[in-house]
């Protein structure tokens, strides 16, 4: 059986990249797996996020429709970006219904701050994409919430973001690392990786930050990722330039993975959300490093015994503080909540697990199509 496999690969400086390359080498040995074809497979399986990289993707999907992989939930920022504003108004329409014209008009010449404005997110344009594709895998319960609400009938299958093993760094290398970034070995580092959008809350951590350091001097915060917009990233420059604050760029694998070995405390907000999982929670919990997330809907299959969950909203600052300080004090705290992390992301978000789900999709497909 041949699968139509349409993604985003490597180089691409994605999470969506790196994830599909690991899956299609999975599925490989029970399917034959053709790469972004032009040509129609027995089945197709398309990897949609909310940016310019899955252009050709979601048009494929609406033209030939197969099972698509949501890798976010909320595609509005994506077809804010695809769209005229006569093409985003009918979009909106057909989904939100024609008294939702005005409101679209008003979101499309408000677009500018579409990155932090909640009313982006509460509208995900799932629609069309969702009623026309004939499984719709999400990675947690809001993802799959989103969908229903958009597709009453879509066949709607959850697989949990799969992290792949990882083999530990050369130690003489994180001790190195972690002499440049000014991180002695008894002293907490806190790290944020990733896409740098407005919704993983660089100024709220930053300023539970300046918090935390008053009682910890040695503590040190990374900042590794690219900023999605030149406009976050002066936002935030004289807030980065802080006592203990280090900041680079996109980390390639090889990078990233000394870079996550040397870190102690992961911190990865999202608010407001978009019905995505994060990799990078996944991986460092996989990791066994300390987690903080947001508390919601997308971190819900989570047990309470692996990572700390800090509320969005007005109290978001303060229990972050309260969060970063306990587990900077409290070393076998945060060692014990890294152990329980890593033995659960093992037990539960395996590559061998995850593509076997993937394939009992992709067979189910090939049956329905056989007659």
């Amino acid at each position: 059986m041949t699968v139509g496999f349409h993604a985003p690969l490597p180089p691409a400086p994605s999470g969506v990249a790196d994830y599909a390359a690991t899956l299609a080498e999975a599925l490989r040995g029970r399917f034959e797996i053709v790469l972004n074809p032009d040509a129609d497979c027995d089945v197709e399986l398309y990897h949609l996020g909310n940016n310019a990289l899955h252009r050709v993707i979601y048009q494929r999907a609406l033209a030939r429709p197969g099972a698509i992989v949501l890798h976010d939930a909320v595609l509005h920022h994506f077809l804010l970006g695809e769209l005229n504003e006569r093409q985003y108004i009918r979009e909106f329409v057909h989904n939100y219904g024609t008294w939702a014209a005005d409101q679209a008009a008003d979101l499309w010449r408000n677009r500018a701050r579409s990155a932090q404005d909640a009313r982006y997110f509460r509208y995900p344009m799932l629609r069309r994409v969702a009623e026309a594709s004939r499984k719709v895998i999400v990675h947690n319960p809001a993802a799959a919430r989103m969908v229903k609400a958009h597709a009453t009938g879509a066949d709607v299958v959850e697989i949990p973001h799969f992290c792949e093993p990882w083999g530990a760094p050369d130690a003489v290398e994180v001790v190195r690392l972690r002499q440049r970034l000014g991180a002695p070995e008894s002293a907490p580092l806190f790290g944020v990786f990733g896409y740098l959008r407005e919704s993983k809350r660089l100024q709220v951590i930053l300023r539970a930050f300046r918090e935390v350091r008053r009682a910890h001097p040695t503590a040190t915060l990374l900042i590794a990722g690219r900023f999605a917009s030149a406009e976050l990233e002066r936002a935030i420059e004289g807030m980065t330039a802080g006592e203990g604050i280090r900041r680079t760029g996109y980390l390639d694998a090889d990078k990233f993975r000394l870079y996550a070995a040397a870190t102690d405390i992961c911190l990865n907000l999202r608010s407001p959300a978009a019905g995505e999982a994060s990799g990078i929670a996944i991986r460092m919990m996989g990791l066994g490093k300390a987690t903080v997330v947001t508390e919601g809907e997308e971190t819900s299959r989570f047990p309470d015994s692996i990572c700390v969950r800090v509320d969005p909203g007005p109290g978001e600052q303060r229990m972050l503080a309260d969060a970063m300080h306990w587990l900077a004090e409290d070393r076998a705290a945060r060692r014990e909540l890294g152990r329980n992390a890593a033995a659960w992301i093992a037990g539960n978000h395996s590559v061998a697990e995850c593509a076997g789900r993937y394939a009992a999709v992709l067979e189910s497909l090939a049956r329905v199509a056989a007659g």
